[in-house]
């Protein structure tokens, strides 16, 4: 941990703040007609995730965090967590499943993931921006629809629905950004 002024804080950089971690979302430095200049800062609690407003005067101490986002690779689920392994010291870490929300099914074996470590402990998790899923089932074409018409519904084999172009079917693979789980192409096997 290491103190620094209120002004030096910048998006990104994560705080200790009551006791809680935040990470700052944005900054921004207002004067006013008279007076010192104000810092104001949004910033979401990493625990819990919620948002919070908080002004500081320049001239204030808060506690800054180390960082370090390292990369690691996804074992094995175990319970309530996720084993992931160092690809250079192969020691195993484990951090709570639900680091991930609703990004947790696109998660797949030996999959690389990008893990968030403050003062050593996992905060959060990036997954590949593109992952490649098997369609369980998707509605057929209805008789008179072109191809560049409307996306219909589609069931990935891990659960997750997304909307796909008329002409993908039950059984092929396609890549889904898991940001937000739109289809993207095709996979080319």
């Amino acid at each position: 941990m290491a103190k620094m002024q209120a002004n030096q804080m910048r998006a990104g950089m994560v705080i200790e703040f009551e006791g809680a971690r935040y990470t700052i979302l944005r900054q921004n430095i207002m004067i006013p007609g008279k007076g010192n200049a104000i810092i104001q800062v949004d910033m979401r609690n990493i625990k819990t995730g919620s948002k919070k407003d908080q002004r500081w005067r320049t001239a204030d101490v808060v506690e800054r965090l180390t960082t370090e986002d390292k990369e690691f690779v996804f074992s094995y689920p175990e319970g309530d967590t996720l084993v992931l392994m160092d690809p250079e010291t192969f020691e195993q870490t484990v951090v709570p499943k639900d680091i991930l929300g609703e990004r947790l099914p696109y998660l797949q074996e030996n999959m690389k993931v990008q893990v968030r470590l403050i003062e050593g402990d996992p905060v959060a998790m990036e997954l590949p921006e593109l992952v490649t899923c098997e369609i369980a089932e998707a509605d057929p074409v209805v008789k008179g629809q072109t191809a560049s018409s409307s996306y219909k519904p589609a069931l990935l084999v891990n659960g997750i629905k997304v909307m796909v172009p008329p002409f993908v079917t039950a059984g092929e693979k396609i890549v889904v950004r898991t940001e937000d789980s739109t289809y993207m192409e095709r996979a080319k096997n």
